[in-house]
């Protein structure tokens, strides 16, 4: 295929990346409480302009070797690997070289979306782009700098580094781990747990958004994992389909087997965590997209539907970690798991050990990293909402207007004490 439809095919793929931002945003107002709902969208597009300035400022520059990929290869096969430098200054905007940029923009907004799913609901909009800041400027392009680009540099399938086509690792461990250390610096939800510490179930209040935001996200995942494998695992615009397949049908899998998994223990399936499964099965698929046989996909989706059922359990009940959205669970667990099935199933000598070398700087450096920065930053500027603020709801709290006037969705007293 020639390069010029290459080209035309990825930039295609890249554009639809931006409904994955809109589908996990209505993901993260609909299982919120309404009395915040406003402030959720607000936060996610304050959040996204942070990260895309901050990366374009100096988060591509720490990344480096940004524009140099097997894509590049079919026209400069001899390019080495080069920075991007600061404000992209150095970016070769005429070439294919530009592709990369556009799918790292893509991907870092999307990273910066995952941590208000799981601390939205009691974070100030203002620490959370502040938190961004760090998100976007140096743990996003430090671990893609480590891991990721080790496979672009060593070349497919020659010494394999890291391999994560679609962001399992880079996009969705780094967002979720950000998620875990946001919510224990946070603490619970007033009213979450009892004194006893039983957990309170808070429903979601619009299962709708939920629902529909899993089908636009959809969408975005097939252009970033179809994109993810053209320009970071070698894979030829004709492999798309299979990209595309593998990606849908371990969504499925999920879904279905977070269903079963719901119908068999709660006696009737949850559509929240039907959601979840859904989104997990995504996750999973990202990083092995174009390297697993639609088979091993299934798989990889049954899997990861039943894990983020149990895990979004255990780290409610034995962690106590209040994670309204499930975030911790779908990106980071099931991404760390998607990185681990690349192993066991992509059949490329050395990969298995790979992959483990990746999972091991995601929990070795870079959460004890993100959890330190954080915890630096919340001691200058408090994350955490009053307990009135959280109380009248952070759509007037923070915003002064409700999402919904005309209905009364303000209360004043916690569910429980």
């Amino acid at each position: 295929m020639s390069v010029e439809i290459s080209f035309t095919l990825c930039l295609v793929f890249i554009l639809l990346i931006p409904t994955a931002v809109a589908g996990l945003s209505l993901i993260n107002v609909g299982l919120g409480p309404s009395r915040s709902a406003a402030h959720f969208m607000t936060s996610s597009l304050c959040v996204v302009a942070v990260s895309l300035l901050i990366y374009f400022a100096f988060g591509g520059a720490i990344s480096q070797g940004l524009y140099s990929t097997p894509l590049m290869a079919l026209t400069e096969p001899k390019s080495p690997l080069q920075p991007s430098g600061i404000f992209f200054h150095a970016m070769p905007w005429a070439t294919v070289a530009a592709l990369p940029a556009l799918l790292m923009l893509a991907s870092v907004a999307i990273c910066s979306v995952i941590p208000l799913g799981a601390a939205g609901v009691r974070w100030r909009a203002s620490s959370a782009s502040l938190s961004t800041v760090l998100l976007a400027g140096f743990i996003f392009p430090i671990f893609f700098r480590l891991i990721a680009t080790q496979y672009l540099a060593s070349g497919f399938p020659r010494l394999p580094g890291t391999l994560d086509a679609g962001g399992s690792g880079f996009i969705n461990v780094t967002g979720g781990l950000t998620a875990l250390s946001i919510t224990w610096l946070l603490g619970p939800r007033h009213g979450k747990y009892s004194l006893s510490g039983i957990p309170a179930a808070i429903p979601a209040h619009n299962a709708v958004y939920v629902l529909f935001g899993c089908m636009l996200t959809w969408v975005g995942w097939l252009g970033l994992n179809s994109a993810g494998a053209m320009l970071y695992a070698g894979s030829g615009a004709e492999n798309s389909a299979l990209v595309i397949i593998n990606t849908t049908l371990s969504a499925a899998a999920a879904a279905l087997a977070a269903a079963a998994v719901t119908r068999i223990r709660y006696r009737r399936p949850d559509a929240s965590l039907i959601a979840n499964g859904w989104m997990a099965g995504l996750v999973a698929s990202s990083a092995g997209c174009a390297t697993f046989k639609p088979t091993i996909a299934i798989i990889v989706g049954l899997v990861a539907g039943t894990l983020v059922v149990f895990s979004a359990e255990w780290f409610e009940l034995r962690l106590r970690v209040d994670d309204p959205c499930g975030s911790v669970s779908v990106h980071a667990v099931c991404g760390l798991w998607g990185l681990l099935a690349v192993g066991i199933f992509a059949g490329i000598p050395g990969q298995f050990m790979a992959q483990i070398v990746g999972i091991a700087t995601l929990l070795g450096f870079i959460f004890p990293m993100t959890y330190g920065l954080n915890w630096l930053l919340n001691k200058f500027s408090p994350y955490r909402v009053s307990p009135d603020g959280e109380r009248q709801g952070l759509d007037l709290h923070e915003l002064g207007a409700d999402a919904y006037p005309e209905f009364v969705i303000h209360s004043d007293e916690f569910l429980q004490r």
